[in-house]
């Protein structure tokens, strides 16, 4: 054996040990191909990524943006201005110095920065870019909310977690582009299907690309967010949310007013009895004309023996007590959307639905894992083996809500309408279309 070949056979070994790969049966004549690993295509390096908006305080006033690098990039600056018609945001930018901190995550070891954008002017169009001072994103643009209630209108989707590459990307897609100009994207749990995968996160990141980057995520984890009992190292360092919670649950438990609306994260894996005092409150102290809630687990689930009676005992009173409108989940991977809803229903069968009042309870997929759905008194509308995705306008004392799939088709929809010292009013507006049910 000659010493050229030797050297290159050590070389192949080393590459091989270093960079691990599943090989792909030739075809046709075609030569084997490798898979690309994981640490290839969303480990971190110095080029940032995974940049993602949220809101932290004031949607009018601020605005939240975090990132990631690799280690060597030890500090992360922002700059943001006000959005004109011309090229040159430099000269007119303001420099923020980014929080840092590290994640060892699976794929090695990153630096997640973030910033808040403070004292920003209310219903303003903004462009901003992040970076190390020499190595920047793109410029991309947000616009803040107005101060009081005014129309808008957002996106919810329940739980994305499998396939996420392969299959949830063309739903976020045809999303944005029915809702392009949305408020935000309200995630209702398991944005991934193991917690601390890097590689699930760097799908997610893929999948919603620059929706990310010009939307704000809201965000509340599912149970897939989890692991023994402990939320996901990368919740935190990816998420920039309210830390108004109660003790324990930062950035899982916290509130956003937005434009006339009060969106309420509860996290439904943990402590849910210790949320009570904390949603009373923040439910007693709404000032907004509308309240909606978001969690993972359903109150009335859409799937044989996946009850979560604790969480009813404990929340719904609550909901009803103080009208909440809405309440956005996920978890049992159909699709269900109720009437009006009351807990004082429940003596006279756990699915009664109250004649004209209550709250309308939704659980939505959105990714490519189904379960069997469970015929139940409560379901007006139901899906199988459908991906959705739910845009919601608010306008005055209108909620108008439609559920489409995922090539846009309307498969559901509502009216709910203030009516005063009245109840809502519900009007449902169901298309044509017929169920889409397993065989």
């Amino acid at each position: 054996m000659s010493v050229t070949r030797n050297l290159f056979e050590r070389l192949f070994l080393l590459l091989f040990l270093c960079f691990p790969a599943v090989m792909v049966p030739a075809h046709d004549g075609h030569r084997a191909v490798d898979r690309v690993p994981d640490k290839r295509l969303y480990g971190a390096t110095a080029v940032l990524d995974r940049i993602v908006l949220s809101f932290v305080s004031d949607p009018a006033t601020s605005m939240a943006v975090t990132w990631r690098t690799d280690s060597s990039v030890r500090h992360g600056i922002a700059q943001i201005a006000p959005a004109d018609h011309g090229p040159n945001q430099e000269k007119r930018a303001k420099t923020w110095e980014a929080k840092t901190e590290p994640l060892d995550a699976q794929l090695g070891l990153a630096h997640y920065h973030s910033v808040v954008f403070a004292q920003l002017k209310p219903q303003t169009m903004y462009v901003y870019r992040v970076g190390d001072g020499i190595n920047w994103s793109e410029w991309s643009q947000f616009t803040t909310a107005a101060i009081s209630a005014k129309p808008f209108h957002f996106i919810y989707v329940g739980d994305a977690q499998n396939d996420i590459k392969s299959r949830w990307s063309r739903l976020i897609r045809q999303a944005y582009s029915d809702a392009p100009k949305s408020a935000f994207v309200l995630h209702a749990g398991d944005l991934v299907n193991v917690p601390n995968h890097d590689g699930e996160w760097g799908q997610w990141f893929y999948a919603g690309s620059h929706i990310h980057r010009s939307i704000p995520a809201i965000a509340t984890p599912g149970n897939h967010e989890y692991t023994h009992g402990t939320l996901s190292d990368h919740w935190r360092p990816t998420f920039t949310f309210p830390a108004d919670g109660p003790a324990g649950l930062d950035e899982s438990v916290y509130k956003i007013d937005y434009q006339g609306a009060r969106i309420i994260s509860l996290n439904s894996n943990e402590k849910v009895k210790e949320q009570i005092s904390w949603l009373e409150q923040t439910l007693r102290e709404n000032e907004n004309p509308w309240t909606i809630v978001t969690f993972h687990h359903p109150v009335y689930s859409t799937a044989a023996g996946r009850d979560n009676k604790h969480i009813r005992d404990h929340w719904q009173p609550l909901f009803d007590k103080y009208r909440v409108d809405l309440v956005l989940q996920g978890h049992d991977h159909t699709y269900g959307r109720s009437g009006q809803m009351k807990y004082e229903n429940i003596a006279k069968g756990a699915m009664a639905r109250s004649a004209d009042s209550g709250t309308v309870y939704v659980v939505s997929v959105s990714g490519p894992k189904m379960y069997d759905a469970q015929d139940q008194d409560f379901m007006l509308r139901v899906a199988e083996d459908t991906q959705l995705y739910q845009i919601i306008r608010i306008d005055g004392n209108e909620l108008r809500y439609e559920a489409r799939t995922a090539i846009g088709e309307l498969y559901d929809a509502f009216v709910l309408r203030k009516q005063s010292g009245r109840p809502n009013q519900l009007v449902n507006q169901i298309p044509d279309t017929p169920e889409y049910r397993r065989k």
